[in-house]
């Protein structure tokens, strides 16, 4: 199918794919009175007095905000809050059709850390939650932290912790089929963006192997001058100095392959000189850094990308629906580091015996959104 044309057309015929329902009807005198004028006023006296009762006598205990500026939008990049929407809307459409969550996507024409900040934290009181989506980085660092810290409701930029618990549970899986433990492995990091660093933190978190981050200029190494925070950071995880060099060179022995960068970047040549059962996470989205059937032929025992027309897909949705279902529940104010590993660990445990071709359950596992609510508490 082309999917390009398909999306046009559906999208027109339906002016957008997400509408408001209505929890009851406005069909007599008594339904206007109890739901507005008078009524309303008792509600909104009740809330005025105990706050805290305002989830329990209004949407806000299942309501989301889906909040981009358009600056890093899927493989697009800086396409403008415009077009996002289209993206916002279809990420509400998964909360409500994975987990039964009401998600309003918001598009924000400000693109700068205190603009976004201002205008995040001034609308929060009309939400439960708030998924931060399609920023660029660095400036997405920033703004996560300072929301989360304004905030007593959870906050979570899912380009950076969906894919990085998604790709740790694809991990968990795939050292079971290769035998290895994920401690003892070098790890290749190509793309030191959002989802790059969040990934390297989660792997550090959890088991500390060795990671090489390379980004557009090479190896991030200790005597580079250009190297952002964030890039800085990513030495820590090297488990000692790091020479400058190309990836080619960092990849030699390398025991595991993570791409979020661009298209056909890693070749089979590369692969061949990757230790044995070597794995590969090629997930540049549409086309990721090596085809899965190249990759293959070159000696890779595991591949997985971003797609759904491949075995081993790392999608987000995974882990965003459950991880917001249980916060919601649960009145979870913070999302943590501890989450988000159970988060992982529960993903992983769909997969009752991983294989080469399944490390990573389907988005339809009909279990998947309850398994994960259950960790977030």
């Amino acid at each position: 199918m082309d999917y390009a044309e398909h999306a046009l057309d559906k999208h027109r015929q339906l002016r957008g794919k997400i509408e408001i329902a209505l929890k009851d009807t406005l069909d007599s005198r008594d339904q206007l009175s109890t739901y507005y004028s008078p009524g309303v006023g008792a509600v909104s006296s009740h809330i005025a007095n105990h706050p805290e009762t305002a989830r329990d006598l209004t949407w806000t205990n299942n309501l989301v905000a889906v909040i981009s500026d358009g600056s890093a939008v899927l493989g697009l990049g800086n396409v403008g809050p415009a077009a996002a929407l289209p993206v916002m809307e279809g990420k509400a459409m998964l909360f409500k059709h994975f987990a039964g969550i009401n998600a309003v996507p918001i598009v924000l024409d400000v693109h700068t850390a205190d603009e976004i900040v201002a205008a995040v934290t001034a609308i929060a009181p009309s939400f439960g939650g708030i998924n931060l989506e399609d920023i660029a980085a660095p400036l997405c660092f920033e703004v996560e932290e300072r929301v989360k810290a304004a905030l007593h409701i959870p906050v979570m930029h899912d380009d950076q912790h969906g894919t990085a618990i998604v790709t740790l549970a694809g991990l968990i899986n795939a050292m079971k089929v290769v035998g290895k433990k994920l401690t003892d492995c070098k790890i290749v990091l190509v793309g030191a963006g959002a989802a790059g660093v969040a990934i390297a933190k989660l792997l550090h978190q959890y088991a500390q192997p060795q990671i090489i981050a390379v980004d557009s200029k090479g190896i991030i190494s200790s005597d580079r001058t250009d190297l952002t925070e964030e890039k800085r950071h990513l030495l820590q995880f090297a488990g000692g100095p790091v020479a400058a060099g190309s990836l080619d060179a960092a990849i030699s022995g390398a025991d595991i392959f993570i791409g979020v960068s661009k298209p056909g970047l890693l070749t089979s040549t590369m692969i061949r000189a990757m230790a044995q059962n070597s794995i590969i996470f090629a997930l540049a989205n549409p086309t990721p850094e090596i085809m899965p059937d190249e990759a293959k032929a070159a000696g890779a025992a595991i591949v997985a990308t971003g797609r759904s027309d491949f075995p081993n897909q790392v999608n987000n949705a995974l882990a965003f629906p459950g991880i917001f279902r249980g916060a919601l529940d649960n009145h979870v104010a913070t999302i943590t580091d501890e989450h988000k590993i159970a988060t992982a660990e529960a993903i992983a445990s769909l997969v009752k015996t991983p294989t080469a071709e399944c490390i990573i359950p389907s988005v339809l596992e009909p279990r998947l959104v309850e398994t994960v609510a259950a960790h977030i508490r």
